[in-house]
């Protein structure tokens, strides 16, 4: 399973590769195999998204765009 975003992938890399490096809100990641950390280490960054936007969020921004007025 490919990353969803920069912020994942670098995240599963350093979880792969140095687990205690990792920030204590992180460390549920190292309960994952080995082979599926790997998967979303090795994504491409080219074309993936900071972070990755709630659905809530984007809709909000394309109302905004639409000037859509809030109820």
């Amino acid at each position: 399973m490919p990353a969803k975003s920069k912020k994942q992938r670098r995240m599963m890399a350093i979880a792969e590769h140095e687990p205690e490096m990792l920030f204590d809100k992180n460390k549920g990641v190292l309960k994952m195999g080995k082979e599926e950390m790997h998967k979303f280490s090795v994504t491409k960054e080219k074309g993936l998204p900071m972070k990755k936007v709630s659905a809530q969020a984007k809709f909000e921004r394309m109302r905004k765009k639409q000037g859509a007025k809030r109820w």
